[in-house]
């Protein structure tokens, strides 16, 4: 294992040149920032966060983030409004656009490299007025607690999962972000203490102190704050992942972990995809893919209700006007008849109510061998794509989002198969009819 992370180690840190355009474009932003903040007296000043600022970026993904501080007493409203004006203002040349946290902030490319305008409170350890408060203690804490090596050993961790897909915070992914990954080394020390502690990890282990108490797959202590959960925001298939190809890694190292494996897809189960697709007026990306996120999950759960079973579903969109929200089941056709179990007929009161509800409209009902009362009932839908057009006509405000209800309005399509699917949304489609690729590492 040792041979493979040292070839690995040589090849993720950034060469001199890189490092000086970084610096320069990361100047050139901060003067660009720097000059605007000076035209508002709530500003305090300002510092760089983030992966730049610690020393842990990666040469083909690195982010400048620039934190705005402002007083704690300014208005949540002002503290919105000044930020997005400071971040507009100061690049408006390089086509800037807002981006959502718990709080908008903005968003802007300077020579292939983002550059995050993000506003904070310059508050005291523990007084949090924003989810961006603790940042800038992040940022300090991690400047002083990584080695230069450990530094190295995150650069490792990150390509170790982004090439696996499980890296990024942001929505859509769900996956371990850079922190994390800064957060894992400092407490394994090394690429591969932790590839080996992760390998034996146990249900609801906890990594990090806390008093308190977490209900997730694994927990992971934010080590400024004790009371904040990591984990809570890394999905359960992304932390199921990790734990898989740690396992195979310890047991298998090669080169072959650091190489993304494209996923197997299987072609005969396309006919068992149901597609929503609809269209959306522009908003930030972090929204979009939260609201068909929720859309997806409440519409899984109504399928399920509705005799359908819901073997993956996933969400997927452009971020500029398009979103189809998809279903993998296994059968989009099913029986005109299911049975409903009712009480034992010991239960006196239960099964009466039971009988005179039902015996009028169901096909048949009898006294079953496991003592239950059993009625026959018809379905009203047995085509899923039938089922989700009723539903998303007449229950809209109980399936989706206030804010996607709009654009359901609008017009939307339900389709079965990938027929009518572009390039890219059948590359995502595919996903669900596909064994993982980071499981093929089993092979």
């Amino acid at each position: 294992m040792n041979q493979i992370i040292s070839k690995i180690s040589k090849t993720v840190i950034p060469s001199k040149i890189t490092k000086r355009s970084k610096k320069e474009i990361a100047e050139m932003a901060f003067s660009l920032v720097e000059k605007e903040i000076k035209k508002y007296s709530e500003v305090i000043e300002l510092e760089f966060g983030g992966s730049f600022a610690k020393g842990t970026w990666l040469s083909k993904d690195a982010d400048i983030d620039i934190f705005i501080k402002f007083k704690k007493n300014v208005s949540e409203e002002k503290f919105e409004k000044i930020s997005k004006k400071i971040g507009f203002d100061s690049l408006k040349k390089h086509s800037p656009y807002i981006r959502y946290s718990q709080h908008p902030y903005v968003e802007a490319k300077i020579k292939n490299t983002k550059i995050n305008v993000v506003p904070c409170y310059d508050v005291k350890i523990g007084e949090w007025k924003s989810a961006a408060d603790r940042s800038p203690f992040h940022t300090k804490f991690m400047k002083k607690s990584l080695t230069p090596k450990m530094r190295n050993e995150v650069r490792v961790l990150k390509t170790f999962l982004k090439l696996n897909g499980i890296y990024g915070a942001e929505i859509a992914k769900q996956g371990f972000s850079g922190y994390i990954s800064e957060v894992l080394i400092l407490e394994f020390v090394s690429f591969e203490n932790l590839i080996k502690s992760i390998s034996t990890i146990n249900e609801n282990q906890v990594i990090g102190k806390t008093n308190k108490k977490f209900d997730t797959s694994i927990v992971i202590i934010d080590p400024i704050d004790s009371n904040r959960n990591l984990a809570a925001a890394i999905s359960d298939e992304n932390i199921g992942k990790l734990i898989l190809i740690s396992r195979a890694f310890k047991e298998k190292p090669c080169l072959e972990f650091f190489k993304t494996k494209k996923p197997k897809i299987s072609n005969k189960f396309w006919n068992n995809l149901l597609v929503v697709k609809f269209d959306f007026k522009a908003r930030s990306p972090d929204i979009i893919w939260g609201q068909i996120k929720r859309a997806t999950s409440t519409l899984s759960t109504q399928l399920e209700l509705g005799g359908f079973t819901v073997l993956r579903s996933k969400s997927h969109t452009d971020q500029q006007k398009e979103a189809y929200l998809l279903f993998f089941l296994e059968s989009t056709k099913i029986s005109e008849i299911y049975s409903k179990s009712g009480p034992e007929f010991f239960r006196k009161d239960s099964t009466h109510s039971f009988i005179a509800k039902n015996l009028k409209n169901a096909e048949l009902i009898w006294v079953g061998n496991n003592r239950k009362i059993i009625s026959l009932e018809k379905r009203n839908h047995t085509d899923a794509a039938n089922f989700m057009k009723e539903f998303l006509k007449k229950n809209l405000q109980a399936g989706i989002p206030k804010n996607l209800q709009s654009d359901f309005k609008r017009g939307f399509t339900i389709s079965v198969g990938n027929k009518n699917l572009s390039k890219s949304i059948k590359e995502g489609a595919a996903e669900l009819i596909s064994i993982d690729g980071t499981l093929l590492h089993f092979n």
